[in-house]
């Protein structure tokens, strides 16, 4: 057997109405402490999707239990992908300590069981999990944020997960969002907000911050503060899986400061990765609807590649993924396209298969 990181990646099989997929707390015990919103997002899967969400036995467990147990989330996860009913596993909502689960999960139960993976934000550290462990998943929607969008969810998301985990055919352009954009806080202690849309401001679309012409690379990335938990740890890639890769990058809700930002990125430097990359996709920064934190953001992220020699490498910034909303689905470990001159972000193949 080939050791991990050398093992060709295996896309799990597309979802259908009517697969069970599975419900898994993988950090935060979000769903006890709202159940409103998590009935919102459980619903919303089974209504618009048609598919059978399936809790398992810790999902629903008190925060304050569940922060206590790690072992018991991970047993969670493994049931889910040992299960052969079970087509597909989605994160329940983010959090902060999903690295806490490293020492107890065992990745043979994933890499002998593939099937679709969904989260973002700290599920990042289960999506190098499964690439460790060689199965392609998919930073997206969570059942608390995002299926369970005040209002519902937008149009765009849904579209964007259909292509990524429904359909076999290549992605394609990831869309320009037409809809706006939104990081407004309505409060999830109020039942009446989750009825409530938030306020959308215009998108103008993806823009290349530097670089020129058309790059290809493996998609690899997820939530810079997770990222930085990562590092070092038993499921970091080593240096050759960086090869030719572009980075998939975005802040949370939490809003770090872009002199944060860009020592995180000299780290990446300072490893040798950055050199690596064939270009850098920038998601909206998340929780911040300020433009001139976004623009601080950027001008960091450009100055340490300044630093590091690569001023030309492609960058393309205000993509709608992580922890902004409507957001694309973006798959690990296929191939994709940056096209400079039209501020494009093309998937070349399908994220799943019809197996």
């Amino acid at each position: 057997m080939q050791s991990w990181w050398q093992r060709p990646l295996v896309k799990p099989r597309a979802l259908r109405a009517g697969d069970r997929v599975a419900m898994v707390s993988t950090s935060w015990g979000g769903p006890a402490v709202f159940p409103h919103r998590y009935e919102a997002g459980r619903r919303y899967l089974a209504e618009a999707f048609g598919l059978e969400p399936i809790a398992m036995p810790h999902a629903l467990r008190d925060a304050a239990w569940i922060a206590r147990n790690p072992q018991a989330r991970a047993d969670d996860i493994h049931a889910a992908f040992a299960d052969p009913s079970i087509k597909g596993v989605i994160a329940s909502i983010g959090g902060d300590d999903a690295i806490r689960l490293i020492p107890h999960m065992n990745l043979n139960v994933i890499a002998a069981n593939p099937k679709v993976f969904l989260g973002y934000s700290d599920p990042t550290v289960l999506h190098f999990g499964c690439l460790k462990a060689g199965l392609g998943s998919f930073y997206g929607p969570t059942i608390m944020a995002g299926f369970a969008e005040n209002g519902g969810m937008h149009a765009y998301a849904e579209n964007s997960l259909r292509k990524s985990v429904f359909e076999i055919d290549p992605i394609g352009e990831i869309e320009r969002n037409g809809e706006g954009w939104t990081v407004e806080h309505l409060p999830w202690s109020d039942p009446d907000n989750q009825s409530r849309r938030r306020t959308l401001r215009p998108s103008t679309g993806p823009r290349i911050l530097q670089g020129t012409g058309t790059v290809r690379g493996h998609l690899i990335g997820g939530c810079a503060e997770v990222l930085e938990m990562l590092k070092g740890s038993d499921w970091w890639p080593p240096l050759d899986y960086w090869d030719g890769a572009i980075l998939f990058y975005e802040t949370s809700e939490e809003g770090p400061a872009a002199s944060q930002v860009i020592r995180w990125l000299r780290n990446f430097a300072a490893q040798g990765i950055l050199a690596r990359l064939s270009g850098i996709v920038l998601g909206r920064p998340g929780g911040q609807g300020d433009d001139a934190y976004r623009t601080d953001q950027e001008a960091a992220i450009v100055r340490a590649l300044d630093e590091a020699g690569l001023d030309s490498l492609p960058v393309l910034a205000e993509l709608d993924f992580g922890h902004t909303d409507p957001i694309a689905t973006l798959p690990y470990g296929v191939m994709a396209e940056i096209d400079c001159e039209a501020s494009r972000l093309r998937v070349l193949e399908a994220g799943v298969t019809g197996r």
